[in-house]
């Protein structure tokens, strides 16, 4: 059996820790959102590709959700002090990835062939896959303007009132081959607890991909408690699509492309597509036992 994950960054990652434990890593592929990269100091950074990276590797910071566990910020302090202004906190291992992937992108390489050179390196066993080598990203328009995910949501730490959620681009943009074949050859997909609106849904509006996951078992992990998101603006972006922050909010922004909707165990609903877990990860065993569940509802699928 092989299983297809869709991930943005934070609660996809931590599912992921979870499932490689349950289910055989080489069974895993896992396509990334890329809406959300950004060229920083000279370097790519894929945020929610790097965020899986490490979680697979067991390398994440656990306290933060993102970036290396342990990692300095010495390059970035040097920088900082010569009055280079560094949008983005980058440590120095998690900066070594950056420079590591824009190499070979400057040899030539694509995304997809970079990123699989970084799973050779941290050792990963499972499929890491970016959704698309088309050049696309998302823009939040607030009153302010329009900005990129990353001003809005580093620099304005998420504070602006959003109006809407551009991904720019979209219209154009393909999934690569690698993530239409694994699509194909997935006995399920897992949309995970990521932000609907900036991690999922650049993935699902790429063209063909929600024809495709209509044919396969899906299976969507919420990101919320009651109407409040685990974390992150996600909140904020469904009220700009016009959806309500919680369950009902998040069946209708996926659609017909989920068959089953796992929810929070305490959640006042009861239905045929939706099945009742502890999804708030705050540990390693609730990491694993959520992926327990998932795995046994593939399986009775």
């Amino acid at each position: 059996m092989r299983v297809v994950f869709l991930s943005g960054g934070t609660g996809t990652p931590k599912l992921l820790m979870g499932f490689k434990e349950v289910f055989p890593e080489e069974k895993i592929s896992v396509i990334v959102n890329t809406a959300e990269d950004v060229w920083v100091s000279g370097n790519r950074v894929c945020p929610d590709i790097d965020s899986v990276i490490y979680a697979l590797s067991g390398k994440i910071d656990e306290g933060k959700w993102w970036g290396v566990k342990g990692d300095t910020f010495t390059t970035h302090t040097a920088l900082k002090s010569m009055g280079f202004d560094e949008k983005l906190m980058i440590g120095d291992m998690d900066r070594a990835t950056h420079i590591f992937r824009s190499e070979l992108l400057r040899k030539g390489l694509s995304l997809t062939e970079a990123t699989e050179r970084l799973c050779r390196a941290f050792m990963i066993r499972a499929e890491v896959l970016p959704m698309t080598e088309d050049d696309v990203s998302t823009w939040i328009l607030t009153p302010e303007g329009e900005m990129h995910f990353q001003e809005f949501w580093v620099e304005k730490r998420g504070e602006p009132e959003v109006l809407d959620v551009i991904v720019k681009n979209m219209d154009s943009a393909e999934p690569t081959e690698r993530v239409k074949k694994s699509i194909k050859r997935a006995d399920a997909v897992i949309i995970g607890p990521s932000n609907p609106v900036t991690s999922i849904g650049p993935i699902l509006e790429l063209n063909g991909i929600k024809k495709m996951l209509r044919e396969k078992f899906v299976v969507a992990v919420s990101p919320f408690i009651g109407d409040k998101p685990f974390s992150g603006p996600a909140g904020k972006f469904m009220h700009a699509r016009g959806l309500k922050p919680d369950v009902h909010g998040l069946k209708k922004f996926y659609g017909d492309t989920v068959n089953i909707f796992v929810i929070h165990n305490e959640e006042d609903l009861s239905s045929p597509d939706t099945v009742k877990a502890n999804i708030i990860m705050k540990s390693r065993a609730d990491m694993i036992a959520l992926a327990e569940k998932i795995a046994e509802i593939i399986r009775d699928a």
